[in-house]
């Protein structure tokens, strides 16, 4: 069995292949094979692909999955001990894998991982999707040490040390493949942004950890996608945020924050609306009718693992600390308010 495959997901994004695959073949140690999985580009990546990198494994997917369904269907292809899922345009460095691998070898409870992703424009500053570890606050909203909602901190070595967090960044995760395949794989229906925490969640409600390695580091791009004022990406975070919680919260706990969920997000969709983003209004309002729909699934599909505590929860609120207490730091944040939900 090959020891780690390294799956870049790409949907037109041959810009990126150019510029970043060369630094992952290079830097990535003999016992990793490199896949690329096409999700139906039509901007030539196939062909940039299997002509100029004939020592990368290309997949064509035929069309666009999304993050969720792409590497699924992937991954289904692909038997090896550890997958890394790597975004298309990310930049990696001389001894970004071994680290994680060596930790992942010696902690078998460890069924997820994340290197430190820093921006690719700003080197020594958080990039936004991962920073250096991920966790939710008690009403499921996402931040990371390192990045608080728009707030990016510059990386000092403030955050390197080792450390268990809630969720590992889907930009570039390390995967244990066994436990990947006993939590059930990716969830389909979230299409792309918040999957990954709910994957870590439902890996943590089997008693495996999430970890981050900062001793790896790799640079982040971000946006390629989606960029981050795109409306369709405002309804997706808005309604996988909220199903996430759905699926992995016993129901006398979920429907308690559902209901302040439901004021927050009130709240946040006016301010779009007199901030000028009209369609990021709609998108939140629309997320929630989504959530509607799906909720009755989402529980269903929940119970298949059992409810239980996790650690990595910041037993406050996270909105109130950054807007209205000014802690805008992971540092700054009290640390014996983490705990378990």
């Amino acid at each position: 069995m090959l020891k780690l495959a390294i799956v870049i997901l790409n949907w037109n994004g041959k810009k990126f292949l150019e510029k970043f695959l060369p630094s992952v073949i290079t830097n990535s140690p003999s016992y990793a094979k490199v896949y690329v999985a096409d999700n139906g580009s039509v901007d030539g990546s196939g062909e940039l692909v299997t002509e100029q990198f004939p020592q990368v494994q290309f997949l064509d997917l035929g069309k666009n999955l999304g993050y969720t369904g792409g590497y699924n269907l992937a991954l289904e292809h692909i038997d090896a001990q550890y997958y890394v899922l790597l975004n298309s345009d990310i930049q990696v460095e001389p001894g970004w894998v071994e680290p994680v691998i060596d930790l992942m070898d010696q902690h078998p409870d460890i069924a997820a991982c994340q290197p430190k992703i820093l921006s690719w424009h700003n080197q020594d500053e958080f990039e936004y999707a991962g920073a250096s570890g991920g966790f939710i606050d008690k009403y499921g909203f996402p931040f990371c040490r390192g990045r608080i909602f728009e707030y990016l901190e510059k990386d000092t070595g403030q955050y390197n040390e080792l450390l268990d967090v809630f969720w590992a960044t889907g930009a570039c995760m390390f995967l244990r493949r066994i436990d990947f395949e006993k939590a059930g794989r990716l969830d389909a229906d979230f299409f792309a942004h918040m999957e990954e925490i709910d994957l870590c969640w439902r890996l943590k409600r089997m008693g495996k950890r999430i970890v981050c390695q900062p001793s790896s580091v790799v640079y982040h791009v971000g946006g390629g996608t989606l960029p981050k004022n795109s409306p369709m990406k405002t309804f997706l975070n808005f309604r996988n945020n909220i199903l996430l919680l759905s699926k992995n919260l016993p129901a006398n706990t979920f429907y308690i924050i559902l209901l302040k969920r439901i004021v927050l997000d009130f709240v946040a969709s006016v301010k779009f609306l007199f901030s000028g983003h009209i369609k990021d209004c709609f998108a939140v309002l629309r997320a929630h009718i989504y959530v509607l729909m799906l909720m009755r699934k989402k529980r269903n599909e929940g119970k298949e693992l059992p409810y239980i505590p996790v650690e990595g929860v910041y037993r406050r609120s996270i909105v109130r600390e950054y807007f209205i207490a000014g802690r805008k730091k992971y540092s700054q944040l009290d640390q014996a308010r983490f705990g378990r939900m």
